[in-house]
């Protein structure tokens, strides 16, 4: 049924000429191509078993068993199968003018999010774009590279780390700002960003919302060690479902205010949240522990190819580590979202 659905709508792009050039990536871990590999940080997932089940087995960076939700995106729009890193000196302008990612893992809007594992910062992000836009003129000439600029599909996802790397484990945000005051500063942020690449000639775009991310095998582990039970943190899911609400806002304002545009909230909240409370519905077995490790909090370096409790079928499970989904999740997300979302850019 998935693939009737996905087919239909690639015969769609081919019968009314509507046509997405290209896919530039921002974000973080959910979507970091690779990025993180060339940079000073433990955030890194560069070795095995990430990436086994990728193409080749390779482990590009990726922080999970095979492809992440942009791959999958930029299949659907008959575009390459992944999306290639910026920083990663195996491509070049003319791999990237189809598709880029600039996203880092342990990113968010907040600088002082990026600063506790000292990735790309989103600021950062957005000067690389900036760098690909003169990399990519001076390889197709103003005109064609201004059309790709344009017409290409601009994918955004972040925010979790800024709530549970930084807000949640480090005191000096809680300290300025209630939950409620720190959603309404990353939405301004979220804001800022948008009309900069709105500046920069963006015209379509995906603002990504946050996950149920109080049902991350890490989060899980945590509330089952201070007496919670083996269930997920409600508290920090109603966050996660406000913080949305928020962004979905932002998207409805913005497409008043930037004539010419056109922007989409996804959301995969609903799907990941049906996914993790039926799994079995969804052909997994296990939703409350990873694949990696014992499942329960490893990721990165914790996750290496010599732990031995690592599980050798990464698709009856809904997470590959503690904090990451599966290539299998990434794949059930992303079609939902291109067949309710994304398909309006056909």
């Amino acid at each position: 049924m998935v693939f009737f659905i996905v087919f239909t709508l690639l015969m769609q792009i081919y019968t009314t000429g509507a046509k997405i050039p290209a896919i530039i990536v921002f974000g973080d871990s959910s979507v970091d191509a690779g990025n993180n590999n060339h940079i000073q940080t433990v955030a890194k997932s560069n070795f095995r078993p990430y990436g086994r089940d990728f193409f080749g087995g390779k482990a590009t960076g990726r922080f999970s068993n095979g492809r992440v939700p942009t791959d999958f995106i930029s299949e659907s729009f008959g575009l390459r199968p992944y999306v290639p890193a910026y920083l990663d000196h195996a491509y070049n302008i003319s791999d990237f003018a189809t598709g880029v990612c600039f996203a880092s893992a342990g990113t968010g809007y907040d600088n002082a999010t990026s600063d506790v594992l000292s990735v790309i910062p989103l600021w950062k992000e957005v000067e690389y774009y900036k760098e690909y836009q003169k990399k990519l003129r001076h390889h197709l000439g103003d005109q064609k590279a201004n059309s790709i600029i344009s017409q290409a599909l601009y994918l955004t996802s972040m925010g979790t780390n800024d709530f549970l790397e930084n807000y949640y484990t480090l005191s000096h945000r809680r300290s300025q700002y209630t939950i409620t005051q720190y959603q309404d500063y990353l939405v301004t942020i979220a804001e800022s960003f948008i009309k900069k690449l709105y500046g920069l000639g963006a015209r379509k775009l995906s603002l990504g919302g946050l996950p149920p991310m109080g049902c991350l095998p890490l989060e899980r582990t945590t509330s089952f060690m201070i007496g919670n039970g083996d269930t997920c943190n409600g508290a920090y899911n109603k966050v996660a479902m406000a913080f949305n609400r928020k962004l979905s806002g932002l998207v409805k304002r913005l497409n008043t205010e930037l004539s010419g545009s056109k922007i989409v909230f996804s959301n995969p909240y609903p799907i990941f949240q049906q996914i993790v409370q039926k799994p079995s519905s969804f052909g997994f077995e296990a939703a409350a522990v990873a694949c990696c490790s014992t499942g329960l909090f490893e990721m990165g370096y914790m996750c290496d190819q010599y732990n031995p409790f690592t599980c050798s079928d990464a698709s009856k499970y809904v997470f590959w580590d503690s904090f990451h989904p599966t290539e299998k999740t990434n794949r059930i997300i992303s079609r939902h979202l291109f067949k309710t979302v994304l398909s309006k850019f056909l």
